[in-house]
């Protein structure tokens, strides 16, 4: 067996280094976690419960050995949009609304892997995804503004109020904007220093002591409940049924960002990876997650980095990292004392590197409809903030449109030599596109009496189907009914078995 085919088949146990990049991963993932948590609308404990269990029994079910599961500012951003509405954030209410979205979540990603539907992680093109993630991480970055500053938000919006703070920088707090700086610093310096050095560990216990020491006065974390988990079964199912729309489009679009991560280090490492074996992992993660009394989890892109990077070997990396966050827990009401500027400034220095508008200015220099659907993604984003799951509709919407728009037009070069007029096609020919050519032929046929054969070179056609050869046929008969001679050429190889049973009459038999 090959060394490729031994990666793909064998399972390997828990080996010395993935204690290394769980712990690595754990030191990262703990403070985010709260910080993503409040994205959400939760208790920062929320994030807590969400990043323990479901690491250690995702495990079992993971395809990418690299892939670190928990809270992320995508699925916050998408579970804040989801529930802002149908209660209060931080409430009692939502947290019961966010731990049932969860659960429905982790049920529908789990059937479709075990259906074997996740390549429906697919349908969202990369234009649609470009738009998407800058402009989630527009918001993201916007909805963080007034808590670095220590602002109160005015509650009109996420941009209105990101912009009336800045406009307003007499109201800012000075203390709040020291955490946020140094937080920041340690978090990109440090990067620069070691891809692991713990700028947001030591960013998180500086501003714990500071905070306990200097007294500070501005907005903490405040009560959070220490211990261990205690499991959850309480649901409030009577909002089961108005929230399947909003846990279909999560567990969807939810997705894109650990299938991305997965397939991005199964390309560098040569190694296979199963989509939907990677659904069942992320269904079973979130299931858990609700039984924890956690939110919607996903795949972080850093975190996996960071693990990575951390030498991990195997599957069971991710269960080292969920374990240590399992040891961590009695320990949470350390943290405290811990200002919220801080959790905004690791939100906003995780997110803002997301916010590619360049990306979406190439996709107008590559192709001008991709373009269209890359911005038109981002504008319907920020436009139904903050239900952007809707932006992904409207995205996916457009792609079909643009897709639908190309199938039903095709260009033809023709060139009249003589008695001959040649067609060369160029395109999708179906029922719908072959008028367009027979109306071209006529046109020729009207303004040149020279012509007495038509020849329809099938060479750069990418698609001919039944339907297509069928209406090319009558095509081709009309034309030979009214006197022309009509010759059919350069079938492609998978269209011989329609074009044989269509257009065998007018196609040479070494083309058919």
């Amino acid at each position: 067996m090959s060394t490729r085919e031994s990666k793909r088949f064998t399972r390997p146990g828990p080996q010395p280094a993935d204690v290394v990049a769980g712990a690595s991963v754990a030191l990262v993932l703990i403070p985010q976690a709260m910080a993503y948590a409040e994205l959400a609308g939760l208790p920062p404990q929320v994030g807590l419960f969400a990043s323990a269990l479901p690491l250690i029994f995702a495990a079992p079910f993971v395809s990418s050995a690299f892939l670190q599961t928990g809270p992320v500012a995508l699925t916050g951003l998408l579970t804040l949009g989801a529930l802002e509405g149908r209660a209060v954030p931080f409430t009692e209410q939502y947290v019961e609304l966010a731990i049932l979205l969860a659960l429905m979540v982790g049920v529908f990603r789990l059937a479709l892997g075990v259906l074997r539907m996740g390549s429906l992680a697919y349908l969202l093109s990369n234009p649609v995804l470009i738009g998407f993630t800058t402009g989630a991480a527009v918001l993201i970055v916007a909805s963080q503004i007034p808590r670095a500053v220590g602002v109160a938000a005015d509650g009109e919006g996420v941009l209105l109020d990101a912009m009336s703070t800045i406009a307003a920088p007499q109201k800012w707090e000075l203390a709040a904007v020291l955490f946020v700086v140094v937080t920041g610093a340690l978090m990109v310096l440090g990067r620069s220093v070691h891809p692991l050095f713990p700028g947001v560990l030591l960013a998180v216990v500086g501003s714990i002591v500071v905070s306990r020491v200097a007294n500070y006065g501005g907005s903490t974390i405040g009560e959070l409940p220490g211990g261990f988990i205690k499991l959850h079964l309480d649901f409030p199912w009577g909002s089961t049924v108005s929230l399947l729309p909003a846990a279909f489009a999560l567990a969807l679009v939810g997705f894109a960002e650990p299938s991305s991560i997965a397939r991005s280090f199964a390309a560098q490492d040569r190694t296979s990876w199963d989509a939907n074996q990677e659904m069942v992992s992320q269904g079973v993660a979130n299931i858990t997650s609700a039984f924890s009394g956690g939110l919607p989890v996903g795949g972080s892109f850093s975190r996996s980095s960071i693990g990575r990077l951390a030498g991990a070997k195997t599957r069971w990396a991710g269960a080292f990292t969920g374990l240590f966050v399992l040891i961590a827990l009695p320990f949470a009401a350390l943290a405290e004392p811990l200002p919220r500027a801080v959790l905004a400034a690791i939100v906003i220095t995780s997110v803002i590197k997301l916010i590619n508008l360049t990306a979406v200015v190439r996709l107008f220099n590559e192709s001008w409809p991709q373009g269209v659907v890359g911005l038109g993604t981002l504008v319907a984003t920020l436009a139904f903030a903050p239900r952007v799951e809707r932006g992904v509709f409207v995205g996916v919407g457009l792609a079909i449109a643009v897709h639908l728009y190309r199938e039903l037009n095709i260009t033809a070069e023709h060139t009249a030599v003589g008695s001959t007029l040649t067609v060369l096609p160029q395109g999708v020919l179906w029922f719908a596109t072959v008028p367009q050519i027979e109306r071209m032929v006529r046109r020729n046929l009207a303004e040149n009496d020279e012509i007495k054969k038509v020849r329809i070179n099938l060479a750069g056609v990418g698609r001919l189907d039944y339907t297509g050869a069928a209406t090319l046929k009558q095509v081709a008969e009309t034309l030979v009914a009214a006197g022309t001679t009509v010759e059919i050429c350069n079938v492609p190889p998978g269209a011989r078995r329609a074009a044989a049973i269509h257009l065998g009459q007018f196609a040479p038999d070494e083309d058919t």
